[in-house]
């Protein structure tokens, strides 16, 4: 039996809706930082920055430093700088993903650039940019997804997200993305390392949508994914090592490997993984 030494905490529908934080969820965080739990706040969000991010969730009570949230715009920043440290990158998203690309070699348009990426959607993805995209693509240019995600829900209601638009390119280019954001082995490995914990001892808090839509892998003895062959994608959770505990609104993901006793997650509240 292994002791969590760490916490991924998923901010969309775990700590906030919104960028408005669940009820209990300041608390809980605060708790782990009082019991000395490291923790990285992780998001597919595209639309803004770290800075913006950390900004935005202090006004909402938290209390959180830039440096503590992994985003699918950094993750996507550590591939592209190990994959293609030389290469010119056209990236279609929504938002200014420039401030946490440091380091990646920015175009303009599609036809300048050697890798191209799709993020977050946004009015950007017109049929000139996407055609220009595709072009590239029947060319043999690589295309890498910030991630997958089809749809996303907002205060105002659903919103059709980025994966539509790239599941769209794949199938007409017979081109296949390298995802970064989760729940791709990519993004997971990013937190891993800014966390500073091995997968075999870290456990992810995740919605109970996210979890019931994310494809089944498992973490080998080197702590890193193996992908399920039965998936196209990857993530370095297990649900058949995992169980699914509700709060209020939230819903929390262990590891059933450790027994160990985890940090006060709500006010009043004290979860323990169940072996059994």
């Amino acid at each position: 039996m292994q002791q969590i030494d760490g916490l991924l905490l998923d901010i969309d529908g775990v700590l906030a809706v919104s960028w408005v934080a669940i009820p209990g969820s300041v608390d809980a965080l605060a708790s782990l930082r009082d019991d000395g739990v490291p923790f990285r706040l992780i998001t597919n969000t595209t639309t803004h920055s770290r800075n913006d991010l950390a900004a935005t969730l202090r006004d909402a009570g938290f209390d959180v430093e830039r440096d503590e949230i992994v985003t699918a715009v950094t993750a996507t920043a550590s591939y592209l700088r190990e994959h293609h440290p030389d290469g010119r990158v056209f990236v279609l998203t929504d938002g200014d993903p420039s401030a946490d690309l440091d380091g990646i070699k920015l175009v303009e348009a599609p036809e300048d650039a050697d890798v191209l990426v799709l993020g977050g959607a946004s009015d950007a993805f017109t049929y000139d940019n996407l055609n220009r995209i595709f072009r590239r693509l029947m060319d043999g240019a690589p295309m890498i997804g910030m991630h997958r995600n089809l749809f996303w829900k907002t205060a105002g209601g659903w919103e059709l997200d980025g994966g539509a638009y790239l599941a769209g390119l794949e199938q007409a280019a017979g081109a296949t993305a390298t995802i970064c954001g989760k729940p791709s082995a990519a993004f997971f490995e990013a937190a891993l390392e800014s966390l500073g914990v091995p997968a075999s001892s870290a456990a992810m808090v995740g919605p109970t949508s996210c979890l019931d839509r994310s494809p089944t892998s498992r973490t080998g003895s080197d702590g890193k994914p193996d992908v399920d062959a039965n998936s196209s994608r990857e993530t370095v959770v297990r649900r058949d090592r995992a169980r699914v505990r509700t709060d209020g609104t939230a819903a929390f993901l262990w590891p059933r490997s450790s027994m160990a006793p985890l940090p006060r997650l709500a006010s009043g509240h004290r979860a323990r993984v169940d072996g059994a």
